[in-house]
């Protein structure tokens, strides 16, 4: 009687080992894009949705409303880098620094995912006046994640609130990947 031993020679577990690899090394990287790609998607939704909840909100109300990068305590930071997350705040007195006394209409935290948020240089806070555009120039937001220079895309906000999507200039993009 001849019985064969069962399980797997040293050789079955060797391919097995080597095709499990290659599935790996071909799903890591998709992966990766797709959650960079679901991060980005995300920040730019909460982008949108804060700079049309801010035109709505001072139209409706009459009253300014100012939207800026958060230093995480409900305070507006100077600069055009917004990752760290932004407040939206009714601003009745238009000094547009935020005070105890006045409302956080909106506070959104740190991106997630390595996405980063640049607006035009400049554009420390925007000023939504009652008509329901904001004070001063246009502004671009350029949104951008590890996925690199030609993935980044920028929101553009006109100055009578109209919000479009577009492909940022070269220099804004790389100035989003690299932080320059």
């Amino acid at each position: 009687m001849n019985r064969r031993a069962r399980g797997f020679t040293l050789i079955e577990a060797v391919i097995v080992m080597l095709i499990a690899a290659t599935l790996l090394a071909i799903a890591v990287p998709a992966w990766s894009n797709a959650m960079a790609a679901a991060h980005n998607a995300a920040a730019r939704t909460a982008l949108a949705g804060s700079l049309l909840d801010a035109v709505r909100r001072s139209a409706l109300t009459g009253g300014e409303v100012v939207m800026c990068p958060d230093t995480g305590a409900a305070r507006c930071k100077g600069g055009v880098d917004w990752s760290g997350g932004w407040i939206v705040f009714a601003d009745p007195n238009g000094n547009r620094t935020r005070e105890a006394s006045e409302t956080v209409l909106q506070q959104i935290e740190a991106l997630e995912g390595g996405v980063r948020v640049r607006t035009t240089t400049g554009r420390t806070r925007l000023v939504f006046q009652p008509n329901g555009g904001n004070a001063g120039s246009n502004v671009t937001f350029t949104l951008c994640d590890g996925r690199g220079v030609n993935r980044a895309t920028t929101l553009v906000l006109a100055n009578d609130g109209r919000l479009r999507q577009a492909k940022p200039g070269a220099a804004a993009a790389q100035a989003c990947v690299y932080g320059s």
